[in-house]
Order: C-alpha cells, then structure tokens, then sequence
C-alpha cells in the first residue's frame, strides 16, 4: 500500500551521443558538456523543491533522458545526496538510470552503483543487427547481451526494452526474439510496439514510404502474443508496455499510474505535485542552455506552474490508471475526489463496452481486459465525456 505523501523525482540528462530516428523524446547531441555547471544546476533546482515540498517521502528516483549514463557517476551521486539532504526518503528508495549497452556506459556501471543507483534500465531495443542498425542504435546485438551480463553481476535489480511490431518483424520472428532476450530477463521488461511519431526523422521517410511497419491487425497479434510468453515466462503484463513478476515492478512508473506526486527537473522534464491543497502541472523549459540559464538566474527551470483543475485531475487519473492491468481503485479514487470514476463516462457507450468485453468492473477495481489495452486509446476517447 502507498501513502498520498509519497512521490518521486526525475532527473531529465538531456544529452545522448548520437539521435535516434524514432525518438520524439527531447534529446540533444552536443560536443561538449560544461558537467560542473549541470550538477550545480541540478542541485540549485533540487533546493527550490525541497522547500517548496518539504512535507514529500521520495520512494523513487529516476534518471531518465537522453542517455543519463553518459553524464559522470560523481554528478549523479552529487544529486542523489542532495535528494537525501532535501527529503524524507524510503528505506527501501528505488534509484533507476537509464543506460545504453555501449562499452563506454557499461564501464561506469560500478561507480554508478557505489554513487547511490541501484537499478539500470538499459535500451537494447533489438537482438538483430540489422534492425538495430535501422533502429539508429549505437550498439550491436552481441554488446546488448554483453550488456545485460553486467548489469546482472552489477545490479540487484534492472530491466531493458525492445521495440518489435519493426518493418517486416514476423510473427515467427518476434517469437524467437522474444524468448531468447527472456533468458536475460531479470524480473522486469519493457516491450514497446514501434510507432511512427511527427517529429521525427522516422516520420518523413515513413511518410515517402521507405518502409511500412505491421498494420493495426498483425500489430494486435503480436501484442496477444506477447502477452502468451511473457505470461509463460513469469512475467505478465502490469501495465501496456511493462512486464514484471511480483514485487519487481518498477516503481517510479507506478507514481505516474496511480497520479500521484512527482517532481520533474531537467529540459523538457513535466511534474504533478501537491502544494498548499492545489494540484500543479510544471514543465522546465526545453532547450538546455535556456534551462541552465533560468536555474542560475531563478533557482529553477520551469515555466509558470499551472493549477490542475478537479475535472482534469480525473480524466488525467483515469487515462493513466486504466494503462495499469489492474486498472483504478475505485475506493482510492472516491477517497481523493469524492466521485466514482465511472461518472466521467457516457454511460451507454460504458455499458457498450462492458458488454464487448474491453472493461472488467468488480467492487474494488475497474480496469480494461487484454482486449481493451489493445484499444486504449481509442476507447478512451469514444467512452470519456470530455
């Protein structure tokens, strides 16, 4: 069980070695990294929260990016004291980073557990060569698995990703994939269906039709299948994308599902906090230099915070909570917002769906079925009011 107090932080490191053609996430490539100006900048940001939030337990850390990695452990263990200086925090914090299997991150791996990490989330994303190479990635199929060795001899505690539904994946062939990269599983993975977003290089050639990836249909059997060895192997599905067997679901993502508090500090970085009974959405500037900038003349990056409605506190509640398999606690929601969620549906189009199949309903929960994450976003926007 979770208290209303407890939240986590993101610590945004928008720097990475090379852009991914996929990535729409706000990354940058730069030559060279002032790192003493950054770790102070992180620290300055981290002081104005720990003031403006004193009353937070932190549960979890996560350095997300970009590729935190690439950033010196003795930065991150910089910002990790500082968290531990400003804030309560768990016995049992989780403190994840996101990594890449290259050989240069690999070989920081020790240092990055003696400054403070205890989870790595490495980006494998293929187990192919030759997709890894149309994947943008810096590394092959051989490193990757290297990769994961380490991390295992490192690590208590890590996960990585795949992307399949890729040009030309075969039913057949995201099977073998799949069950080979479980031999590495060590409690959690995380398994993302390619999509094609704007703002991406991916997008024009896409777009001039330089490849075409698995339509809506094979998409959804290679979800189903997904489930079937995930599930065979021990680790099902805990929410759309991420499968974990008890007890090692990641938990700065749970913060995100069940709405509750995080703080996020970096370019780009968004955060939902609670501060004198309001609900705040903040977002720091994007572009790295402006954020720098902006801490050193403001003691943070972020845009003027703006007050979350009631209403959008729901939907918002009710869009993330329904990503989880086990969907929203409808005591938790009552006890938060005075109102069932099931109020912000229309209710034919809820019956409708109840009916179908796509959402399962008892006294405790209301969640989507197998069938209904496959439609998720679509259903949410046939089935809210708003």
């Amino acid at each position: 069980m979770f208290s209303e107090r407890q939240g986590g932080v993101y610590i945004h490191w928008p720097f990475c070695a090379a852009k991914c053609p996929y990535c729409d996430f706000n990354s940058h490539v730069r030559e060279g990294i002032d790192e003493e100006s950054w770790a102070q900048a992180y620290e300055r940001a981290l002081d104005y929260y720990a003031e403006l939030l004193p009353q937070l337990e932190v549960v979890s850390v996560f350095f997300g990016g970009g590729t935190p990695s690439l950033m010196g452990p003795k930065t991150a263990e910089r910002i990790i004291k500082k968290i531990r200086y400003g804030w309560r925090c768990a016995d049992d914090l989780e403190i994840t980073l996101e990594a890449n299997p290259t050989s240069v991150e690999i070989q920081k791996f020790k240092d990055f557990r003696k400054a403070g990490v205890n989870r790595v989330s490495l980006g494998i994303q293929a187990l192919s060569d030759d997709d890894l190479r149309f994947l943008g990635r810096e590394h092959d199929a051989g490193e990757a698995l290297r990769a994961l060795d380490t991390a295992g001899q490192v690590f208590d505690r890590y996960s990585f990703d795949l992307i399949y539904a890729r040009p030309g994946q075969t039913h057949d062939a995201w099977a073998d994939e799949l069950e080979k990269a479980l031999k590495f599983a060590h409690g959690h993975i995380s398994l993302y269906q390619l999509t094609i977003e704007r703002s991406t290089p991916f997008y024009i050639r896409h777009q001039r039709g330089e490849f075409s990836i698995p339509d809506d249909v094979a998409g959804a059997e290679l979800f189903n299948l997904t489930q079937e060895i995930t599930e065979g192997a021990g680790l099902p599905l805990y929410e759309v994308s991420n499968h974990a067997a008890a007890g090692q679901e990641c938990r700065h993502n749970l913060i995100y599902w069940r709405y509750q508090d995080y703080i996020g500090i970096g370019p780009g970085a968004h955060g939902r906090y609670t501060h004198n009974g309001y609900k705040y959405a903040s977002r720091d500037h994007s572009a790295p230099e402006v954020w720098l900038e902006r801490v050193r003349d403001n003691g943070y990056g972020a845009h003027e915070p703006q007050d979350v409605s009631i209403e959008t506190q729901k939907e918002e509640a009710v869009m993330v909570g329904l990503r989880l398999k086990d969907g929203i606690s409808i005591e938790r929601f009552r006890n938060t917002f005075g109102s069932d969620p099931r109020d912000l549906f229309i209710y034919e189009r809820f019956e409708m769906a109840l009916h179908e199949g796509w959402i399962r309903r008892n006294e405790k929960n209301l969640a989507l079925s197998q069938e209904g994450m496959l439609l998720l976003n679509s259903l949410l926007g046939y089935l809210l009011k708003a």
